[in-house]
């Protein structure tokens, strides 16, 4: 196996910070053949992955089955694991992958220590220099699947900004920084360890580079900084956690056959921690099952019949059917309503009278839409509910994999406080609302503060959601009992976004296409 290197067992053990490598524990076991964040996208030259989506399938709890798999990646400053880190993300060529980078979790300086740094003066090498316990408990949520805030960091000011970036759970996640393997707690999270072992010439040449050209640095500061911190941390802290590594990678990114071994290790990893659910064995499971307590139907009245019966035509026209669902999704949205919390409240009549009534007594309202689709219910919703609040979410599904992914967010501030209304116009497996509801809950909004609602439901849909999320109100004003091989709605009422805004329907259409999410 050229090109690998692999550790020693036997290490005694290193500085308090690390683990004893030679333990009582029997030593993990060598395998050879089993082998900077910038959300919400990283773009590599095969295809674009995208770090803020994530898959909706879930168990019956609403969460994922398996935690993610995550990639430590260390290695002395500048030695190649950033790139190291992509080249993996490139050969792996799966969705759901978050690259995070221990840069961003440099912490705050006081005064004193910013008037060090601006003069070279301050040791970043350190372990000291990192917020471990930010780490730790970020990386923790992000194996968990749930949604997480990272600081960013100004490497000319030597300061946090002010905002902080929003990064999403998934399928792989690849920590990369000097100090990776630096912390027990820290490495009791990584499953497969990686060391980046790049020649110190070659490091200091590609750090010369890097923080004269993108960090503002004169030549004289980066070499007094090099020899005064940056080369005896590595070798104190960071060049003896190479015995801590599973893999150690010579010369970094021009070693492919180490990263091509550590491309298969991971598949073999994924396959084991597969998270897909059979869609059709869940229509089959629940087909039998009564329709959950938590679906309200809005009443099949002579009125409401006769709307369906026009816009399921397939003779009736574009004008008609905008119409008649526009009629529909008013009726719906005035339903759902009646499901908020209300309370007793005493007004006084212009005639100077006491009127026993009843007032909204949430903090406030917002409508969230699956776009496309979902956005056709909005004006519905702001003709009832006067300054709501309005969010959108699209979700598509990648091409290569047939997995729905989250490609743009937009919530309002404070979600988490307010009842969230829903939107999508179609629902047929449920996966793309599933999706949706998981956005919610990673932006904290409660579970039983959630209505889902939608003009046409399959049943399979319904158990899906209520199976998922059983706190969810779901509101609808029609189930149809079937889907079909293709996960088209059966009788269905077309593809409703192409049918609303006049496009044309692809051969392979189905009642989800416009969340893309069967």
């Amino acid at each position: 196996m050229a090109g690998l290197k692999f550790c020693n067992s036997s290490a005694e053990s290193l500085d308090r910070l690390y683990p004893a490598v030679g333990s009582s524990k029997p030593p993990r076991k060598r395998t050879t053949s089993q082998c900077k964040s910038e959300p919400p996208l990283l773009r590599t030259s095969k295809r674009t992955i995208y770090t803020a989506g994530r898959p909706p399938w879930y168990n019956e709890h609403g969460t994922q089955s398996k935690e993610a798999f995550v990639i430590g990646l260390g290695g002395g400053s500048a030695s190649g694991k950033t790139t190291v880190a992509t080249m993996i993300i490139e050969a792996l060529d799966v969705p759901w992958v978050v690259l995070l980078s221990m840069d961003s979790f440099y912490k705050v300086l006081t005064k004193q220590q910013q008037e060090q740094a601006a003069s070279n003066d301050f040791n970043f090498d350190h372990p000291d220099a990192f917020d471990f316990d930010l780490i730790i408990a970020t990386l923790k949520k992000l194996k968990q699947g749930k949604s997480v805030k990272i600081p960013i960091y100004d490497f000319t000011t030597h300061s946090r900004k002010k905002e902080w970036k929003t990064l999403y759970g998934a399928n792989v996640i690849i920590f990369e920084g000097i100090m990776a393997f630096a912390d027990k707690e820290l490495l009791k999270l990584l499953d497969l360890k990686i060391f980046v072992d790049t020649d110190s010439d070659i490091r200091l040449v590609r750090r010369l580079r890097r923080d004269i050209s993108e960090r503002g640095r004169d030549i004289e500061g980066v070499i007094k900084q090099y020899n005064k911190f940056v080369k005896p941390a590595f070798d104190q802290y960071i060049q003896p956690t190479m015995r801590l590594a599973d893999i150690v990678v010579p010369r970094g990114s021009g070693n492919t056959v180490a990263i091509d071994l550590i491309v298969q290790h991971v598949h073999s990893q994924l396959e084991e921690r597969k998270l897909r659910w059979d869609m059709a064995a869940l229509a089959s499971a629940h087909q039998c099952h009564p329709l959950p307590q938590t679906l309200s139907v809005l009443k099949s009245t002579p009125q409401v019949r006769g709307m369906h019966t026009i816009i399921r035509n397939k003779e009736t026209s574009r004008d008609e059917f905008i119409f008649y669902s526009k009629r529909l999704m008013r009726l719906l949205i005035e339903h759902a309503l009646s499901f908020l919390p209300f309370q007793s409240c005493t007004v006084q009549t212009p005639q100077g009278q006491d009127y026993e009534g009843r007032t909204y007594s949430g903090k406030q309202i917002t409508g969230v839409s699956i776009l496309r689709a979902g956005e056709t219910m909005e004006p519905a919703l702001r003709a009832v509910c006067k300054d709501v609040r309005i969010g959108t979410i699209l979700i598509q599904t990648n091409c290569n994999t047939g997995e729905p992914e989250l490609h743009y967010l937009r919530l309002p501030k404070d979600i988490s406080e307010d009842h969230v209304i829903l939107m999508d116009c179609t629902v047929s497996t449920g996966a793309a609302a599933m999706m949706a509801v998981r956005v919610l809950l990673d932006h904290d909004v409660p579970e039983d503060k959630i209505f889902l609602l939608s003009l046409l439901m399959a049943e399979m849909g319904v158990h899906s959601v209520a199976y998922a999320f059983p706190r969810v109100k779901i509101i609808t004003t029609a189930v149809d009992k079937k889907v079909n091989d293709l996960f088209r709605i059966i009788p269905g009422i077309g593809n409703f976004g192409d049918r609303y805004f006049g496009t044309d329907a692809p051969p392979d259409w189905s009642d989800d296409e416009d969340a893309l999410s069967t």
